[in-house]
């Protein structure tokens, strides 16, 4: 076991080397089911995410040629390449590990830290901390299929009696694994109560690989609190880029607040959000995957009660034209102005202005 030495405040505009694969910088968009999507990290990356990871990816249905999995799967266009794999069985982790390499996925993130009760159920995500000699094998089972690193998202441990990251993150390391991230609560906990950064400690003790901290950073001054709190040397966004695929660039310094300010106020960044979703999806289901992140672009606008109608008709229409159009007028409302959106609108141009 290789010990690290602490480090201090971290710099997440600086960038981390995982495994030879050097990575713009420190603020990571976090895995998450039904949120990020393509078009999601798409975005994410485009403001300046250091990293974007697909959601979990089952590996077994991928295998299989589930259609839903090659969705959460698909990185057409991003310029690098992450797919989070799910199972309890060696077979199909392997498998599904060497298909995503050959579709170009450049790193390799395995699943630990899902808290889920299907995921559970089924014997994998946080599940697997319950049984670490088993969880070593899905482990070797990935890295010794493909060549490009492959990385481990897990848990504090399965409840506060078993909090076993840290010799997880010790085992992992000496069979291959390349990073290391910590979700700082236990699968028992799900998202409730408060994350214990402080608890990370113990993992970095552990290993001298890159360290992630995740859960409960929401901005620039939380991600510096959980790093130091926690000694790690990356901070991961998870429910904080709800409605802002920006957070993890302000995170990193990419976006100042000024900039971060006028995206919040600006209809013209959900609307290309929401038009990308439907060249995505189609219109039919792309309207109806776009409700929730419409939905959160809206709940950082703190509109005033009497739009809860006007947001409610937005929220249950049909039209995609309808759509673009309440949007705006909730929009005017939160601000007492707009501009309307003509054509589409490249987000990376906030980086510039």
């Amino acid at each position: 076991m290789r010990i690290a030495q602490k480090t201090g405040k971290p710099d997440l505009g600086k960038p981390v080397n995982i495994g030879g694969l050097e990575v713009r910088n420190r603020a990571f968009l976090a895995p998450m089911s039904g949120v990020t999507d393509l078009p999601f990290r798409k975005l994410a990356w485009k403001y300046g995410a250091g990293l974007v990871i697909s959601e979990m990816v089952a590996s077994e249905a991928y295998v299989g040629g589930e259609a839903e999995m090659a969705f959460k799967a698909d990185c057409e266009g991003l310029p690098l390449k992450i797919v989070q794999l799910a199972g309890c069985e060696q077979v199909w982790m392997s498998e599904a590990a060497k298909v995503v390499e050959a579709a170009g996925a450049q790193i390799i993130d395995i699943n630990m830290g899902c808290p889920s009760k299907r995921v559970v159920n089924g014997q994998s995500g946080s599940a697997l901390m319950r049984d670490l000699d088993h969880a070593l094998t899905l482990i070797h089972a990935v890295v010794e299929a493909v060549s490009v690193p492959v990385t481990l998202k897990m848990r504090l441990g399965w409840d506060h009696q078993s909090m076993n990251a840290a010799e997880l993150a010790s085992r992992a390391e000496a069979a291959g694994i390349q990073m290391i991230t910590v979700h700082a609560r236990t699968r028992c906990q799900f998202y409730k109560g408060t994350a214990d950064w402080n608890a990370i400690q113990a993992v970095r003790e552990s290993t001298s690989l890159p360290l992630v901290v995740n859960g409960d950073i929401i901005n620039p001054e939380t991600a510096q609190t959980a790093c130091e709190a926690s000694e790690a040397d990356v901070a991961m966004i998870g429910r904080g880029a709800y409605g802002a695929p920006w957070m993890p660039a302000y995170v990193a310094g990419v976006l100042n607040r000024s900039q971060v300010e006028k995206l919040i106020k600006d209809p013209a960044r959900s609307i290309y959000h929401f038009e990308e979703m439907l060249s995505y999806y189609g219109i039919e289901l792309g309207i109806r995957q776009a409700r929730k992140h419409l939905s959160w672009y809206l709940d950082r606008l703190n509109l005033p009660p009497e739009t809860e109608t006007l947001r409610k008709d937005l929220l249950t229409a049909t039209n995609h034209r309808m759509v673009q159009a309440t949007l705006l007028q909730l929009y005017s409302s939160a601000d007492g102005s707009y501009e309307a959106a003509n054509g589409k609108i490249d987000p990376y141009e906030i980086c510039a202005a």
